[in-house]
């Protein structure tokens, strides 16, 4: 019922897209860290491991090391679906034997993805190349990995909920939006991106140098 991809654009920025029939999938699967690296935690969901692997990270693991470690007398592994990227862009993923559905995983340049109940195999390896092969800021080739699942055939059934988060190093994500229930909510988290990108910068101004920040342009803004 889940695909999502994690990416970084090797300057160190992470971040990760997903998509769900479930509402709310962002606030249950994303797990970033600024210059750890990212976590999803997916198929039946335990947020707690997402920590639990950047902890691992922070104290300098590999992503297949973390992996491997969080899971070390972790009872429940078999119905967990996990996928891990690392600082150095080094990449992991687990598939527990209860994983739902069709399922699997794809790599390329920089990314991975990974999927369950899928409509095909060929979902997760459509969604890694939909992140390598396009262009402009790691937001946006992320929606291109998710709407690269949706044109492979994405789910089995109707995605109702998706996310996209990015960390830059500044303390926060500085993009941080969700769709929590929509009938198409990748067409929909497109449109929010697409006001949100233009803003973005200027949100951070406003927490790092607040005295250089711009106005707001809105009705009681007197600067």
């Amino acid at each position: 019922m889940t695909f999502s991809v994690i990416g970084t654009d090797g300057n160190g920025r992470f971040g990760l897209a997903v998509s769900s029939s479930s509402p709310a999938v962002a606030a249950r699967c994303t797990h970033l860290r600024d210059q750890v690296g990212a976590v999803s935690s997916q198929n039946i969901t335990d947020p707690r491991l997402g920590t639990r692997i950047l902890d691992l990270l922070a104290a300098g693991a590999t992503a297949q090391q973390a992996l491997d470690a969080a899971l070390v007398d972790y009872p429940d592994a078999a119905f967990r679906q996990i996928t891990v990227l690392d600082a150095q862009a080094g990449a992991a993923v687990f598939h527990g034997e209860q994983t739902l559905g069709v399922h699997g995983d794809g790599r390329a340049a920089g990314c991975i993805a990974a999927g369950n109940m899928l409509a095909n195999d060929a979902v997760p390896q459509a969604v890694a190349d939909g992140f390598a092969e396009s262009g402009g800021e790691l937001e946006e080739k992320l929606l291109a990995a998710l709407q690269a699942g949706v044109d492979a055939g994405g789910e089995a059934g109707p995605v109702h909920s998706a996310g996209l988060s990015v960390v830059s190093g500044h303390g926060w994500r500085d993009t941080d939006l969700r769709v929590d229930w929509h009938e198409d909510p990748i067409a929909e988290l497109g449109r929010i991106l697409q006001v949100w990108m233009p803003q973005r910068d200027a949100y951070v101004v406003r927490a790092l140098d607040p005295a250089a920040s711009e106005g707001y342009g809105v009705p009681g803004d007197a600067r």
